[in-house]
């Protein structure tokens, strides 16, 4: 119960980070999906170039590198 509110949290920091660094201002809730999806693509992509993230600044940044390349994606995709 714990890890899945602390999943949102998090997911909420990094999709308002990433919506910050990519001018992409949205809701509460479309930062949770941004920044979960996002961690799930940074993770993704860091760990098949060989990359791992350990600790909560790398991954963090790792999160909102993967929140930018989602939703840069989503604008080459939508517009």
């Amino acid at each position: 119960m714990f890890h899945l509110i602390g999943s949102l949290i998090m997911g909420a920091l990094v999709g308002w980070i990433a919506g910050k660094l990519m001018n992409a201002e949205g809701t509460v809730l479309r930062n949770m999906v941004v920044g979960v999806i996002g961690s799930f693509v940074g993770s993704a992509v860091f760990g098949l170039l060989g990359f791992y993230a350990y600790g909560f600044f790398a991954n963090l940044l790792v999160d909102v590198a993967g929140a930018c390349l989602f939703i840069w994606i989503g604008r080459k995709l939508f517009r």
